[in-house]
């Protein structure tokens, strides 16, 4: 598995959807880059128990015990969490950097990790540092995902405020780049928003409960429509000096009063029709004629 480099745990979130839980942050480092992915303890024991079933055999080292609520736990939480972590980190580096590779060739590892598979079919799935995302979600890493892509649509909304303050300080070519930038990581947007639906009708298939998946679908609901706003956005453009603009080029760059004068002449401005009325000009319906300009010939006019 020479994809991966190393493998550290970073810290830890507390979460209270479905119930309230610890996460820990497993950070990936591959030969060009890093990515990371979010589990709970139980997951970790689901994997330790998947490894020993596919191995044969228990992994390398041994996950760090289970802590269930006592009064030590209760006052001592923090230095708990951080023995765990060292714990959970051993046990993922001893599978990693052992001679025997039985364990990390095991598919649960990989996706555990979120490294590609390759299927029954010969198609390779994507990792998280891949436009597509994760193809395979527990009920805890679908969540992940989620809060991920909420990062993702704030990351691009940064972006786009970029662009535009880049573009009124008259930076065209930064403003375009800054542009670019946001609608590529729309489209990884709208890719992964895409997974997430399939891994949700996924776990409906297997037996998830109908308020959740109705709960999950009003997610990918609201995320789709920050989509639908930011493709707005990314495509819109703005009144600027340069780079993005929108409108004429007389909107952008109105003459001033004094060229104005010096081209319909001094009294253009003021001038009254016969009735009193200020003179006004409508697209389609013909020029008023007014004490002024009755007796000027064409060239005159």
């Amino acid at each position: 598995m020479a994809t991966v480099q190393a493998i550290f745990v970073k810290g830890h979130e507390n979460r209270l959807h479905p119930k309230p839980h610890t996460v820990y942050k497993i950070e990936v480092q591959g030969p060009v880059r890093s990515w990371h992915v979010w589990h709970r303890y139980s997951e970790f024991d689901d994997l330790d128990t998947e490894l020993g079933k596919t191995a044969g055999s228990s992994a390398p080292a041994a996950l760090p015990p289970k802590h269930t609520f006592s009064f030590r736990r209760k006052f001592n939480e923090d230095a708990i969490i951080k023995e765990r972590e060292e714990g959970l980190e051993t046990y993922l580096r001893a599978i990693l950097s052992n001679k025997d590779s039985r364990w990390r060739e095991c598919v649960a590892f990989k996706v555990f990790l979120g490294l590609p598979t390759t299927s029954s079919m010969g198609k390779a799935t994507s990792d998280p540092s891949s436009a597509a995302g994760p193809q395979q979600f527990t009920s805890s890493s679908w969540l992940d995902e989620h809060t991920a892509l909420q990062s993702l649509v704030r990351d691009i909304k940064a972006d786009i405020n970029k662009r535009n303050a880049l573009s009124d300080a008259n930076e065209v070519s930064q403003s375009h780049q800054t542009n670019v930038q946001a609608k590529k990581k729309l489209a990884n947007l709208l890719t992964r928003i895409g997974g997430l639906a399939k891994g949700l009708d996924d776990m409906q298939k297997t037996g998830m409960s109908d308020g959740e998946v109705q709960r999950r679908g009003d997610m990918i609901a609201r995320l789709q429509d920050e989509c639908e706003k930011l493709g707005k956005m990314v495509i819109a453009a703005r009144q600027s000096r340069g780079g993005f603009s929108s409108g004429s080029a007389a909107d952008r760059n109105p003459a001033s009063a004094e060229d104005r004068a010096a081209l319909l002449g001094p009294g253009a401005t003021a001038a009254k029709v016969s009735t009193g009325g200020t003179i006004t000009r409508k697209f389609g319906a013909a020029a008023l004629e007014t004490d002024q300009t009755r007796p000027l010939d064409d060239a005159g006019l």
